[in-house]
């Protein structure tokens, strides 16, 4: 099981200085492991299996990211990502896990949470957007059900991921400075710079009490992207008992002829204008 100490230790380890995975290197060994996502997928779709894979952690600390290369060649049909939006008055009155539950995946289904029921103990609860009572209940109600979504064959995977503060701090600062990525800077991102320790208390509590041999925490050291990328991937690949599924041989059909079909004329129709030729 995972304690407070073990997980401020593992955040110090990454402060280190570690040599960046080299980017040829990793976008080899990516290209391989999201050709074994895809045979993932297809041994999902084939046996029935319902995957549910938890992305936590950081803010900055590389979600999203690892989210997209995760699907980036998965048939979104099968593999969902959800990442829901604040709750509505309606979904407040709700059993707090009830919105969560609506997003399970079905019968040969995977769906990838960006951030997931994991927000009471974590934004929720530093920001004080809930109570200390809907707090507790959480750390006591989560557990049980997760417990009974194993129970009940479904395939849940957790990863908490993690980086220093002083790189988290330097990757805040690069939003800032770039108008491409300035939209993924929140509010409640910046006071993740502002509450460290608090979320570091939160961390170590939801750990302590939902860290469980049915559905165990896995963290993530992130501090290089790309390490964490291939670390998470890997390691999820091996923890699914998983296999090639057969694919039967695929031959493209002959090509029809025109026959006696004439296609009107292209003045007909309004084509976008060329924009590449003026390059």
């Amino acid at each position: 099981m995972l304690g407070g100490e073990s997980v401020e230790r593992a955040e110090e380890t990454s402060v280190e200085v570690r040599r960046r995975l080299p980017r040829r290197v990793y976008e080899r060994e990516l290209f391989q492991l999201q050709a074994e996502l895809v045979k993932l997928q297809e041994w999902v779709r084939a046996e029935g299996a319902r995957l549910v894979v938890v992305f936590e952690g950081r803010d900055a600390a590389g979600k999203g990211s690892t989210i997209k290369r995760v699907a980036e060649y998965l048939n979104p049909r099968v593999a969902r990502i959800v990442a829901l939006p604040a709750p509505s008055e309606r979904a407040r009155s709700q059993w707090y896990f009830q919105r969560y539950v609506e997003q399970l995946p079905a019968a040969g289904e995977m769906v990838l949470f960006d951030r997931s029921w994991y927000n009471r103990a974590g934004v929720e609860y530093v920001m004080g957007f809930c109570t200390q009572r809907e707090y507790r209940l959480f750390l006591r109600q989560c557990p049980v059900f997760e417990r009974l979504l194993v129970e009940d064959g479904l395939l849940l995977r957790k990863y908490w991921f993690s980086i220093s503060q002083v790189e988290q701090e330097r990757r805040l600062r690069k939003r800032v400075d770039d108008p491409m990525r300035r939209w993924k800077l929140s509010p409640i991102d910046l006071e993740s710079v502002s509450r460290w320790q608090e979320y570091s208390r939160a961390r170590d509590e939801m750990l302590a009490a939902t860290d469980t041999p049915e559905a165990p925490w896995y963290l993530v050291e992130s501090e290089d992207k790309r390490r964490g990328r291939i670390n998470m991937i890997a390691h999820l690949l091996s923890s699914v008992p998983y296999y090639e599924v057969p694919r039967p041989q695929v031959d493209l059909p002959a090509r029809q002829q025109p026959g006696d079909y004439e296609r009107p004329s292209r003045e007909n129709y309004t084509y976008v204008p060329d924009h590449a030729a003026s390059l």
